[in-house]
């Protein structure tokens, strides 16, 4: 059995080749490498530079090498930005998905699992989200994971396409230590780079309805959501019964300020946070009930706050250190 993985030159996408590869998993890596980055690839995994618009190239890879299933993780990530660019986000992550089905059914794959977000919900009212809490997103990045959802659905009547969908919240951490976060706009990679600069980071409110006054949020560590994708693609492989779609969340949250001070303590840069306003729609508190995915998927919650942090600092520091050493970013 060899898995294609979309996007497997990203953050997220990289820890899931790993994951694959430390479980004896065949991988092969397509990429565009728009935000993904060639260093990430490991050697000895083929890598395929190619869109997933483009539907003869992921064609030709499948047949040459044999794919017998997709991990999808390839897609426009930038929930905030998807706002400026919609139609750049439909068409990365809903036709990209369209063009990579249709390639899946050309050559006879009939099974998927399916990079989803929290985004689906938008901003749920309930104390735990569940798989079943209701779909409002409120950008079209998460308009479009949620199309991506239903796509897999009705190929699956259609065709008998075998699948599941996992729902990210806050993937934060390194679970190795030359894979880090480039996002511009995630929490970890945005406090580090106001530290380093010497600027105080900032948090949106601090009088939300929670025990420390900021807002609470489902962080979860990229190497446990690598694992879970293993899992499902193992649980795929078997024929057992699998879910439609699964929540990959701990059931319990950290507060932004609970964040901050686990930065403090990991990076040795003593800070007191700017205090800002609070940014408009900010939930005070989103988190998920990960049962299903525990049942299911060995989900698990294997790392602390602090662990999180370090890890994520300590691929920071490397990749810093690389570029120095290079005299380049790459």
């Amino acid at each position: 059995m060899t898995w294609m993985v979309t996007g497997g030159a990203g953050y997220i996408g990289a820890h899931v080749v790993r994951a694959l590869i430390n479980a004896d998993m065949a991988a092969v890596i397509v990429d565009d490498l728009s935000s993904g980055l060639k260093r990430f690839v490991p050697d000895g995994v083929p890598f395929v530079q190619a869109d997933i618009l483009d539907k003869d190239a992921l064609v030709q890879a499948m047949t040459a090498h044999g794919i017998t299933g997709v991990i999808h993780v390839a897609g426009f990530k930038y929930a905030g930005v998807s706002v400026q660019r919609p139609l750049h986000t439909y068409t990365q992550n809903v036709t990209g998905t369209v063009s990579l089905l249709e390639a899946m059914h050309d050559c006879g794959i009939d099974q998927i699992v399916f990079s989803s977000s929290a985004a689906v919900f938008g901003t749920p009212h309930v104390d735990q989200v569940t798989e079943t809490t209701a779909k409002e997103p409120l950008s079209p990045y998460g308009e479009s994971k949620l199309i991506g959802e239903w796509l897999l659905r009705d190929q699956a009547h259609a065709v008998g396409l075998r699948h599941t969908s996992l729902r990210y919240f806050n993937v934060v951490g390194c679970g190795d230590p030359t894979i880090y976060d480039t996002s511009p706009h995630n929490l970890f990679p945005r406090v580090f780079e106001a530290l380093v600069a010497g600027v105080v980071p900032t948090i949106n409110g601090n009088d939300y309805p929670t025990p420390d006054g900021t807002n609470v949020r489902d962080y979860v560590h990229v190497a446990d959501i690598a694992a879970a994708h293993v899992a499902a693609a193992k649980r795929l492989e078997s024929k057992n019964t699998i879910e439609p779609a699964y929540n990959l969340g701990s059931g319990d949250g950290l507060s932004v300020s609970e964040i901050m001070r686990a930065v403090a303590k990991v990076t040795g840069i003593p800070f007191s946070p700017q205090i800002a306003e609070r940014r408009v729609g900010d939930p005070p508190r989103i988190v998920a009930n990960g049962d299903l995915a525990a049942r299911d998927l060995d989900w698990k919650m294997r790392h602390t706050a602090e662990e999180m942090v370090r890890s994520a600092w300590e691929a920071r520091l490397r990749a810093e250190n690389n570029r120095h050493d290079n005299g380049s970013a790459e």
